[in-house]
């Protein structure tokens, strides 16, 4: 397995996986193991590789089995939910430190194979991630739909994200998380993590 930035390349092949597991097309059996809400349109994920070097794949051989995202919330600011958290930034605090825009980060969505989950792929593209983002920023923050238990469970209980909020947008209801970028995970010395 290797783990390393997306190049323009690989953008067909994370709309793939991407549109799989969207909650507007994924199947009744992989709905209760976890979804995608955001919608990406190519140019969207170029921007993303290239302004943001926030786009990182995990590769089964030529095959991209996984993804996360990560970019600054100008990058964001382009879907209602986005600017919705954006708004509340003000009003949540993480280890007593206030989250701005310019001290904190988007993370997600993430997206990996259901035949590649509980493998440890989430941590070792999450650490990978982290690495990219920590000279920039010292916080990332995220959300979870709370219909996503699977999520919530791996980001809480693996990775280690904390609750700093809830709130409601378009009739969903969300857990708010955060985590210090300054904090390395332990994950497997032996992984291919480039």
């Amino acid at each position: 397995m290797q783990i390393r930035l997306a190049t323009l390349n690989d953008i067909p092949a994370v709309l793939t996986l991407h549109q799989r597991y969207h909650l507007s097309s994924i199947s009744t059996d992989d709905l209760a193991h976890g979804f995608v809400t955001t919608a990406f349109t190519t140019a969207q994920l170029q921007h993303l590789i290239e302004e943001e070097n926030g786009l990182v794949i995990a590769c089964d051989g030529d095959a991209v089995v996984g993804y996360t995202m990560a970019a600054s919330w100008d990058y964001w600011s382009q879907w209602p939910i986005f600017l919705h958290m954006i708004a509340g930034l003000p009003y949540v605090n993480f280890h007593g430190q206030p989250l701005t825009v310019e001290n904190s980060y988007q993370y997600g969505p993430v997206c990996i194979d259901r035949d590649y989950r509980g493998s440890g792929l989430l941590a070792q593209m999450f650490e990978y991630s982290r690495r990219q983002m920590a000279p920039r920023y010292p916080y990332l923050v995220t959300f979870i739909n709370k219909k996503n238990l699977r999520s919530f469970a791996a980001h809480t209980r693996k990775i280690g994200l904390e609750v700093i909020a809830e709130f409601q947008f378009n009739d969903n209801e969300f857990y708010e998380l955060a985590y210090s970028t300054a904090q390395p995970l332990n994950i497997d010395s032996n992984s291919n993590v480039n």
